[in-house]
């Protein structure tokens, strides 16, 4: 099987029909459905159930399809290569970060860096943590930045800052009076909880367990930031990463400290198969300084909040 044999059979599993599979490849309909016919002839097994002028794709396709995701990450990944070579770009670097991040320290960085570079084109996309992590390990990101990494996933990696749990409520909020929050004083409040099975989730999770309080919610969301929107129109409270209230500067939220202290640390990744280039090491480093910047104005009376810089292998 080759790659366009393989790229006709993924446009057939995603588009169900010939007809629309040939509207997407470029090619007539009796072409594709001639060139599926040849391809299970060639491979011993049917592909695809025919049910009423539409393709349903067998166990068997649906596993291909699959295994061949990596093939075309790669493809797209050497393409965009091939792109910035041809459009004489003066340096094209593409990242990728999980939410906290890519709507916190990410976005002042990206300003001082293209401040300073102004012919240097990025490619920025924020998505979940999964998808950040194969995105550097196919090499279609040349840099990843994601939060509550526990292990490096074979993956070089740079923890460059690290905080604890925040609460968030209202100014107005009855618990906006008190220094410093426990899972006891969540009890019988509206809460808004980190989903289950999230990094972020999980530590707040723990950090009830540790105090021995019961874990109830009224909302359940995915990320901190829908959290903090949520706060903001008085939904409830919520205990979210350290950065994402600092930097949604259009939230009106009172942040206080979260005990049992629950860290959390914000990492660079990159591919230990492939160098980076100095345009993205030269971002990497304005990365660093908002980092510090933050942890400086984390460390205020009212927030306690740790920094560091450290690799996760010597």
């Amino acid at each position: 099987m080759n790659l366009r044999q393989i790229e006709l059979l993924r446009a057939v599993v995603r588009c169900e029909t010939t007809v629309r599979a040939a509207q997407e490849l470029g090619l007539s309909q009796p072409a594709v459905s001639n060139a599926i016919k040849h391809l299970e002839s060639q491979i011993g097994f049917p592909l695809f159930e025919r049910v009423n002028n539409r393709l349903f794709p067998t166990a068997e396709a649906r596993s291909l399809y699959k295994d061949s995701e990596p093939i075309f990450a790669l493809h797209a990944a050497f393409e965009g290569k091939v792109q910035d070579i041809k459009e004489n770009r003066a340096g094209h670097i593409r990242i990728i970060a999980t939410p906290p991040l890519g709507y916190g320290v990410l976005p002042s960085a990206l300003r001082n860096y293209l401040a300073k570079r102004p012919k240097v084109r990025v490619s920025f996309d924020v998505r979940r943590f999964e998808h950040v992590i194969e995105s550097v390990e196919n090499g279609t990101a040349e840099l990843g930045f994601v939060m509550g990494l526990d292990d490096d996933r074979g993956l070089a990696c740079e923890t460059f800052f690290t905080g604890d749990m925040v609460c968030v409520m209202r100014p107005d909020h009855p618990l906006a009076a008190k220094p410093t929050i426990t899972p006891e004083d969540l009890r019988d409040v509206p809460y808004i909880a980190l989903e289950q099975g999230t990094r972020m989730g999980t530590i707040v999770r723990n950090a009830f367990a540790q105090a021995g309080a019961p874990f109830r919610f009224s909302v359940e969301v995915r990320y901190c930031n829908t959290a903090c929107v949520l706060v903001e129109s008085g939904v409830g409270v919520a205990v979210v990463d350290p950065l994402s209230p600092v930097f949604s500067g259009h939230y009106d939220l009172a942040i206080r400290p979260f005990s049992p202290a629950s860290e959390v640390r914000a990492s660079a990744v990159r591919s230990r198969k492939r160098p980076i280039s100095r345009a993205a090491e030269a971002f990497l480093r304005e990365v660093r300084l908002v980092a510090a910047e933050t942890a400086t104005k984390l460390a205020a009376p009212e927030l306690s909040a740790r920094y560091s810089t450290s690799k996760c292998h010597p």
